[in-house]
This record gives C-alpha cells, sequence and structure tokens, in this order.
C-alpha cells in the first residue's frame, strides 16, 4: 500500500532528526548544562583565587538565567582539577600527563584558567589542539604560544585574557622610566625566580630597557622556587650602589624578601613584581616591612580602583561572596572575565560547537573590570593604559600607612611615588 505523501515527508523529517543527533558536520544537542573546565594548580594562591572568582561569575550568570542558547537557556557548571603543575617537584610532563587525563571528559565545553606554568602550557598545546574546545588562560604567561597561534590554525581555539610577560615587561620599563625621571635612578640589581616567565622578563627588561636606556646592571641572581633566603643577594646589591632592586617572584616564599630588605635597610627602592607582597593581607603577614615597596598587579581588579568602578565591583563582590579579599596580583580578574567572554561568545555563536565558538571568540569586545577586553589576531588580550581602550595593570606602592596606592598608569594613579626614609634621593 503506498503511503499518503504527507506521511513520507513525516517520516522523512523525522530521520534527518534522528541522524542529527550524531551525523558529522549537523548540530549536536544542547546538553544539560554547559561545562566549564578550570585545570590549573590549585595549591597555589592564584590558582585557588581564579577557581573562586570563576565560581563567582558562573553564580551571578546562572542567577540571570543561565546562557542562552538556541532558544533555551542553560546554566553553567564548573569542573575543576589541580595539576599541580606549579607544584615543587612536579615534573612538567606528569602535569601535561594530568591535563590529558582531564581533557578525556566529554562534557567539558570549554576550558578557563589552564596551566599555572608556560612550561605546562607549552607542552599541553597539542593536547589542547586535538581536543578543540576553547581555552581562555589567565595565568602561564609565556607569548610564545601567541607565535604558535599565529603559525599553526590548529591552535586557534587557544586565547590568554591575562597578562602576558611581554605586556608585563612594558609596565616594568614604564615604572624604572619613571624612578629615573623622578629619581635620577640609573642603578640596578636584579632578583629572579628561575623559571620560564621570569627568567623571560628579566632578560627582556635588560635588552629591551636597560642596556638601551643606558641603566648599570649591577648583577643578577636566579633562585629556585623554594626559596627563603635573599640576604646574599641583597648584601651584593648594596655593596655595587644598587638604587633599584627588580624583583620578579611568585613563588611562595619570596615574600621573606621584604623581611630581609628592610632588616638589612639596603638603601634601593624593591619594585617588580613579589607575589605575596601584592595582597591587602600582606601588611600585616609581613609587619608593615613591605612599606615602600612597588608591586605591579597584572590585572586591573585584582585590585580596586577609585578612579575605576567596574574594578572595585568585581573586588568588592569577590569579598562579599568568599569573605575575603583578592590575594593575588594575578589570576582572579582575567578568570572572572573569562567565564562572562564565553558566555556572551556562546550567545552569538548559538551553538556550542567549538570553532563557531573561537570565531564568536576573536570578535569579544567588552568592557568589564580589567577595561576594555579585545583580542590581538594571536589570541592575547590587549594591555595598556586606557581602561576604555585596551585592559590594564596597575603599579601600586605601599604607603607607610599600610595601605596600596595606583601609581601608574596615569589614568587610574592615585598619587605618586615615593621612596622609603633609608632609601636615598642621588
Amino acid at each position: 500500500m503506498a503511503w499518503p505523501t504527507a506521511r513520507i515527508r513525516a517520516a522523512a523529517l523525522l530521520l534527518v532528526g534522528l541522524l542529527g543527533l550524531a551525523g558529522p558536520g549537523l548540530a549536536a544537542p544542547l546538553p544539560e548544562a554547559v561545562v566549564l573546565g578550570v585545570p590549573t594548580s590549585l595549591t597555589l594562591l592564584e590558582g585557588r583565587e581564579s577557581l573562586m572568582a570563576v565560581r563567582l561569575a558562573v553564580e551571578e550568570i546562572n542567577a540571570a538565567g543561565g546562557v542562552r542558547i538556541g532558544g533555551r537557556r542553560l546554566p553553567l557548571k564548573v569542573v575543576s582539577h589541580d595539576l599541580r603543575g606549579a607544584a615543587l617537584g612536579v615534573a612538567v610532563e606528569d602535569a601535561v600527563a594530568s591535563l590529558g587525563r582531564f581533557l578525556e571528559n566529554p562534557r567539558l565545553s570549554a576550558l578557563v584558567v589552564g596551566p599555572f606554568r608556560s612550561e605546562v602550557l607549552l607542552n599541553s598545546m597539542d593536547l589542547l589542539a586535538k581536543r578543540g574546545i576553547p581555552l581562555l588562560g589567565t595565568i602561564a604567561m609565556t607569548p610564545a604560544s601567541e607565535a604558535m597561534v599565529l603559525k599553526h590554525p590548529a591552535y586557534r581555539n587557544i586565547f590568554r585574557v591575562g597578562l602576558n610577560t611581554r605586556y608585563l615587561v612594558d609596565y616594568l620599563i614604564s615604572s624604572m622610566h619613571f624612578l629615573e625621571e623622578r629619581f635620577g635612578f640609573k642603578r640596578v640589581y636584579i632578583l629572579n625566580q628561575d623559571v620560564a616567565w621570569a627568567r623571560t622578563t628579566a632578560s627582556k627588561m635588560i635588552r629591551l630597557f636597560f642596556r638601551r636606556a643606558g641603566w648599570h646592571v649591577l648583577g643578577q641572581k636566579s633562585f629556585p622556587s623554594g626559596a627563603r633566603d635573599f640576604s646574599q643577594a641583597l648584601e651584593e646589591a648594596r655593596a655595587q650602589g644598587a638604587q633599584a632592586l627588580l624583583c620578579i617572584f611568585d613563588s611562595p616564599h619570596s615574600g621573606r624578601l621584604a623581611h630581609q630588605w628592610r632588616r638589612l635597610k639596603v638603601p634601593a627602592l624593591l619594585c617588580g613584581f613579589v607575589s605575596p607582597l601584592v595582597g591587602s593581607d600582606a601588611w600585616r603577614e609581613f609587619d608593615g616591612q613591605v612599606a615602600g615597596s612597588l608591586n605591579v598587579i597584572f590585572e586591573l581588579g585584582n585590585v580596586p580602583s577609585r578612579r575605576y568602578p567596574p574594578a572595585a565591583a568585581f573586588y568588592q563582590a569577590f569579598q562579599r561572596r568568599w569573605g575575603m579579599n583578592v590575594q593575588s596580583g594575578h589570576g582572579p580578574a582575567p578568570s572572572y572575565e573569562a567565564v562572562y567572554i564565553l558566555a556572551q561568545a556562546m550567545e552569538r555563536a548559538g551553538t556550542l560547537e567549538p570553532s563557531a565558538l573561537v570565531t564568536a571568540l576573536e570578535a569579544t569586545d567588552r568592557q568589564g573590570c580589567m577595561g576594555r577586553v579585545r583580542f590581538h589576531p594571536d589570541h592575547q588580550a590587549y594591555f595598556g593604559q586606557d581602561p576604555r581602550r585596551e585592559a590594564l595593570a596597575a603599579v601600586i606602592q605601599w604607603t607607610p600607612q599600610g595601605q596600596r596606592r595606583i601609581v601608574f598608569p596615569p589614568a587610574i594613579a592615585e598619587g605618586d611615588i615615593e621612596l622609603p626614609a633609608f632609601v636615598p634621593t642621588p
């Protein structure tokens, strides 16, 4: 018996719909929730607080109804994983293998935060490319990953929302240039952690600024991540007549630099980035010995700003949710932004299909807690000095009263740099 034409059409449509559930190149069915993976080093401050910032953003988005995709509103869900890639004694290959196992989760739609150490990121890029889902990294800082994104389309799913070492060098150069103009400083001693991002930052400062600007680099000392005693290098800096100590560390014990600097009264300004010295609790933890030191906060929002309200709004929301202030200078603000950037890209794309998401991410233009976030062709977020045009880092100085004062860039500066009493003006 011949079927009526209407039945044939209905059956054909049903068959197409069923094939569409698994057919190659056709839209996959939407999940019950959009799963965001957070693989990073959760034992370190930056990793822990970045995860907290991700959870804050997810809770805010879900409270507003979730993400609208294909006519449906879906909640976001966070799945975290401790790569331990920055923990002492953990080999890079072990962290990479750990990430590989995490990526086997078929429910993951995107990744945020990502590897902590640049060494782990670079050695994971093939795994990330094979999995295909977007990564919005917020901690690892090597610009080598950006060169790989430009050269190989396979890595197109890898983005960085946080500061990289090239932009960090720009901010450090501006700080050093200010010290030269304001105080006549020309002699620097460099102390850095013996890890890729810190070594790269130190070498770029020497090559791109100190040599060109006629500064005298009196010495350079690299320290393993577990180092606790910096007194020998500090005494050498004193003997050489250093006026500035450029310190570049993210290790937990590097905050001892402040105690030893003050105890020895080394007549040089401590500046750069020393992770344990940047948070609001550092004043209490180091008995006020941080007074006078300069530090780069890698992303605005990790420190509040009186002159840019969205940064203060994120900082206060973090405090309300977790009952504590942001203490890390790198990671939380871009991790919070990364969730919103992804959610907005998903809504623009109207799908969770990875290549469509990547295309939508490339068109990002968001005014958030760090300033305006857009991506270079190499998928690094623009950083600059005007929050209306780019994302911002901030240079802070601890005042004698125990406050963090933003002193750079000028668009958000709250005061000028002042020297501690034991650091003479030339």
